[in-house]
């Protein structure tokens, strides 16, 4: 069977889903690696992939501009010594097939070259946000040239240059295709959970009829706001709910205050906790969101400072299964939107109308369809790939 690579961003949202199509994938009999940053190796590892560490991720980055929050990031995911290192990686494994992180530049830019098909995953929407994602890739280039290094094509070219982009939202909750994007594919949402998340139990039986809130925002270090946490539980602490906060471990339990309504846990599966639950706040992840349609689940949606986050909560405001509110949103605008959300019937019926539209959506064997459709033979002529300078 067929040995794939996936050059990844293990982002909070990014990763979880990757490793969800790369499950389905193994039962099908193929391999796959995973490369990345060394943050990733250990999450890999302990997912049961193969994990191979991109050791030189931060070789640059005291060139990149200093006291940016995604400095790091930026170093990773668009610096010529991690290119090196790409382009080093793929010729020595020799892959069937090439998976890309939408988010990795420095991967992209490389996969111009190689021989093998190519895929790039957008683990959310397409084209609610096209715009952004191109000015996402704007910030990130200028970054690079700050540093010194010569830029990046254009996001069209670096993505459309691939044999496919996999998108793991649904096509009927993005916007309309644009001409000449023929080649994008929504498969559904991937919801794994990591192994770390594991069912928790509760201090509340499943019989209690106080309405349960989950408190979830991003597990992405460079995402990490203890105080957003904090209002988050403010907001709740007076109303009759009970809480559980899941921190994704970038926010230790004992640096917050947890009101007596609340539980504070590093790590739960998520599953669980959102099928007996009421009401989810959430910074607007696209993999949460769409956990919590899946059950049905009304959202409140505070954006952290991800480019896709307030598109999320725009769409979970315009499918009416929710409310959003600005990212520095207070304790007293929280409490507010939840108490509505909570006590209007009509934002879990939304939800439960879009539940009924995930329902029987497999995310992660449709995204490995398209994978295997890609390793299909096919004549020399009939695959080209496009050029960038």
């Amino acid at each position: 069977m067929a040995r794939i690579l996936w050059l990844n961003w293990s982002g909070g949202g990014n990763l979880p889903p990757s490793l969800g199509v790369a499950r389905v994938l193994t039962e099908r009999g193929h391999s796959v690696a995973f490369a990345g940053r060394p943050e990733m190796v250990p999450r890999v590892k302990t997912a049961g992939f193969r994990a191979i560490e991109i050791t030189d991720a931060y070789a640059q980055v005291e060139l990149y501009p200093q006291g940016h929050f995604m400095t790091r990031a930026a170093c990773y995911l668009t610096s010529p010594a991690v290119e090196a290192q790409i382009k080093a990686t793929v010729a020595a494994e020799t892959p069937d097939a090439v998976l890309i992180d939408a988010m990795f530049p420095a991967a992209l830019h490389q996969a111009r070259d190689f021989a093998q098909p190519t895929a790039v995953f957008v683990h959310t929407f397409v084209f609610r946000q096209l715009d952004m994602w191109r000015r996402f890739f704007g910030i990130f280039d200028g970054m690079r040239r700050q540093a010194g290094f010569a830029g990046h094509p254009s996001l069209d070219e670096l993505w459309q240059g691939n044999d496919r982009i996999v998108s793991t939202s649904l096509a009927a909750f993005d916007a309309a295709p644009l001409p000449g994007w023929d080649m994008v594919r929504h498969t559904g949402p991937v919801l794994e959970d990591e192994k770390f998340a594991v069912p928790t139990p509760l201090p509340w039986p499943d019989s209690d009829p106080t309405p349960l809130v989950l408190v979830s925002f991003s597990t992405g270090f460079e995402q990490r706001n203890v105080d957003k946490v904090q209002r988050a539980l403010d907001a709740l602490a007076d109303l009759a709910v009970h809480v559980v906060a899941t921190t994704g471990g970038i926010v230790a339990p004992n640096e917050l205050a947890t009101p007596p309504n609340a539980v504070v846990l590093n790590y739960a599966a998520h599953d669980p906790i959102i099928r007996r639950a009421a009401l989810v706040m959430t910074h607007g992840g696209h993999g949460t969101a769409m956990r919590s349609l899946r059950y049905g689940v009304p959202m409140v949606v505070i954006p952290g400072p991800a480019g896709d986050q307030p598109y999320v909560a725009a769409a979970v405001q315009e499918f009416g299964a929710g409310r959003a509110l600005p990212a520095d949103a207070s304790a007293e605008a929280m409490r507010a939107a939840a108490q509505e959300v909570l006590a209007s019937p009509s934002y879990r019926a939304s939800a439960q109308q879009r539940s009924a539209m995930l329902a029987g959506v497999d995310g992660a064997a449709n995204a490995a369809d398209e994978i295997e459709a890609l390793l299909q033979p096919k004549p020399a002529a009939a695959r080209t790939r496009q050029q960038v300078a």
